[in-house]
This record gives C-alpha cells, sequence and structure tokens, in this order.
C-alpha cells in the first residue's frame, strides 16, 4: 500500500539520541531537490524517555525546529529508531500473497520478541532464499505497540498529520545508496550514533541484515575521558582531532579510544561472516560509513585495513540536489542527516 497517495508534500523527522533533524525536499521524480532542513540538540535520555512530560518536552522541541527551518507542511514520515524496532530475515515457502501474509502472522509470534497482539509487524519479500531455491526470503519487522502509539500521540498533539513510520534503517539505505535493482553487490553501512551504531546489509535493492551496535560517540568520549582523565568536553575536543591516529599526541588518544573501536570492529567482523554463512556466492563491495565518528581522522583507513574492504564516508545528500549557494555548507553536515534525508526520500 502507498501510505503516500494523496499527500502532496510531506518531511522526514529524525529524533534523535542528541539531536532532532528535520527534512524536506520539493520537486516531481525520484530525485528531488532540498527544500528546508534543520536540527535543535536534544537531551537522549528525554528523547526515549517514556514519561509524559519529557514526551511533552520532545514534542516542544519539534514544534519550535519546524518553525525555525520553515517546514511548510505538517505530513510527516517520522523514525522508528533501530532500538526499538525487532528485524529479522525469514525463509518461508512460495505462497500466494493471502497464504503467506496468513503463514507469516501465524508464526511471527515464535520469531518476534514481543507478543503479536501488543505488536505492529510489517514484511516484504526481498529475493529468493540462499539456502533453498523452493522458499523466497521476507523480511520481518516488529515495534511494540504501546511504542508506536505513545509516538503518534505527541505528534499529533503538535498538530502534524503521521503518513508513515520508518525504521532507522530503512532511512539510511535509502539515503546513502543509490537505488539499484536484482544483483547489484551488497553494502554494509555503519551508522555510529551518539549511543549505538546502526549496520545495515544492503543487497539487491534491500537490506538484508540490520544489527544495532551498543556501542557509539558517547562510548569512545567515555574511554578517552577514562584513560586521559580529562573532562567530557575536553574527551571530545581531542577524539575529534586526533582520532584513530597513532602518531598524534604520543598515541595516548588512540590507545585511549581504541579498544572501543575494536569492540566495535568485532561486532562488524561477526555480521559479515554471519552474512557470508547465508550468502556464500557473494562478497561486500565497500563500507559506507556515516555518523558523528565518520569524520574522525584515519578512522575509516583503520576500517578498511581491517577487512580489507574499501571503505567511504556517506553522504547523506547522494540523491538529493542541493543548492548551488549551500552545498559547502550541507556537505558538512551530511554525516548527520542521513536518516532525516532518507526518509524524507521515502516514495511508498
Amino acid at each position: 500500500m502507498n501510505v503516500l497517495s494523496g499527500v502532496s508534500s510531506f518531511f522526514g523527522l529524525d529524533l534523535g539520541a542528541s539531536a532532532i533533524r528535520v527534512v524536506q525536499l520539493k520537486g516531481p521524480g525520484p530525485r528531488k531537490t532540498l527544500e528546508t532542513y534543520g536540527q535543535i540538540l536534544i537531551d537522549g535520555t528525554v528523547t526515549f524517555s517514556d514519561a509524559k512530560t519529557d514526551r511533552a518536552r520532545v514534542a516542544q522541541a519539534v514544534k519550535e525546529l519546524i518553525t525555525k527551518a520553515k517546514v511548510s507542511t505538517n505530513n510527516v514520515v517520522a523514525n522508528l529508531p533501530s532500538t526499538r524496532v525487532f528485524t529479522t530475515v525469514i525463509d518461508m515457502d512460495r505462497l500466494a500473497p493471502e497464504e503467506l501474509a496468513k503463514t507469516i502472522n501465524y508464526q511471527a509470534d515464535s520469531l518476534i520478541p514481543t507478543p503479536l497482539a501488543q505488536s505492529k509487524i510489517d514484511w516484504a519479500i526481498i529475493g529468493d532464499s540462499p539456502k533453498d531455491p523452493r522458499k523466497i526470503e521476507v523480511l520481518l519487522s516488529s515495534v511494540p505497540n504501546d511504542y508506536i502509539e505513545a509516538r503518534l500521540d505527541m505528534l499529533e498533539s503538535i498538530g502534524l498529520n503521521v503518513v508513515a513510520f520508518e525504521p532507522d534503517s530503512m532511512a539510511l539505505m535509502r539515503a546513502v545508496t543509490v537505488a539499484s535493482g536484482l544483483g547489484s553487490p551488497p553494502k554494509l553501512i555503519l551508522d555510529i550514533g551518539s549511543n549505538s551504531s546502526d549496520l545495515v546489509v544492503v543487497m539487491s535493492g534491500a537490506p538484508h541484515l540490520t544489527r544495532s551496535i551498543p556501542i557509539g560517540w558517547r562510548t569512545l568520549v567515555g574511554s578517552a575521558m577514562q584513560a586521559l582523565n580529562v573532562d567530557a568536553m575536553q574527551a571530545q575536543q581531542y577524539v575529534l582531532k586526533f582520532g584513530v591516529s597513532r602518531d598524534k599526541l604520543e598515541g595516548q588518544v588512540f590507545n585511549a579510544i581504541i579498544p572501543t573501536v575494536n569492540n566495535l570492529m568485532a561486532e562488524i567482523e561477526r555480521s559479515i561472516m554471519f552474512f557470508g554463512s547465508r550468502y556464500p556466492a557473494t562478497k561486500l563491495e565497500r563500507i559506507i560509513v556515516t555518523g558523528r565518528a565518520s569524520s574522525l581522522p584515519e578512522f575509516p583507513l583503520y576500517i578498511a585495513n581491517q577487512f580489507g574492504i574499501n571503505v567511504e564516508i556517506g553522504n547523506a545528500w547522494l540523491n538529493v540536489d542541493l543548492p548551488p549557494n549551500r552545498q559547502d555548507e550541507l556537505m558538512s553536515t551530511s554525516n548527520s542527516f542521513a536518516v532525516a534525508a532518507g526518509l524524507a526520500e521515502r516514495t511508498q
């Protein structure tokens, strides 16, 4: 079902752990032009809190940002953080659509972590099973109903019309890759957020593996604070300036954060090995890194050396036409806007 049919315009809303971001596009066709964008910093404990007072604070912040960014529509596609979404890939018999839907609903209760009656589930056929040619692969996602309803109530309280909710992983995939069809080689997307990192392996234009890893920007800064005995502000400056450079500041910052970096590398390796075991005939083409840590000195190179795979820094505006006089400004913020841009690019 095309949830956006009849909706003339909408904007993408990313409620993140450290900031709220909006992106609105305009124009016909699959490639659109940026109309407006903006962000407002917020305490992550408030964004993900279930308390009514905190939801009210988030709603007010969203309202202020919409006004500040001059968003011209009340229609919104909002994100669902990966930490709240359960996603898995399952093999199913080739059935007629109605029978397939019934079978998935019947089996979902044993596959998802929350009771089916208390969950919103969604699924999509993403290809043929690599294990059994008689079967198909289905991407199955679930979110607790109470979370969806609370977020919907919060956004409707400030006059917004929610036309869709979408997991961060889907928005990321849409923003930082060019739309491709069957046979396109797999790519691994790593988005390093404030509290956690989202990992998505995209193949033939569809996600085949999604994970949320509990290591993020704040984990890196925390490691530097502890090892260097400095406050959060100083630690953040050190990490931003020196990254994983071994020869800067006598390697002190490198030595402080490298255990955390290597923990992240271990989780990436686990994901690559799992993907390889399920799809032995395929090979990752490249790794796309986005999020704040993607710009750390020598960080992309460190990942490339770890896995022997080409690494590039993701561009949130890859599929968006930008005003010529704002190119530099927008590219400097690219690593933070992938989810919001991907939500704004949604077509159905």
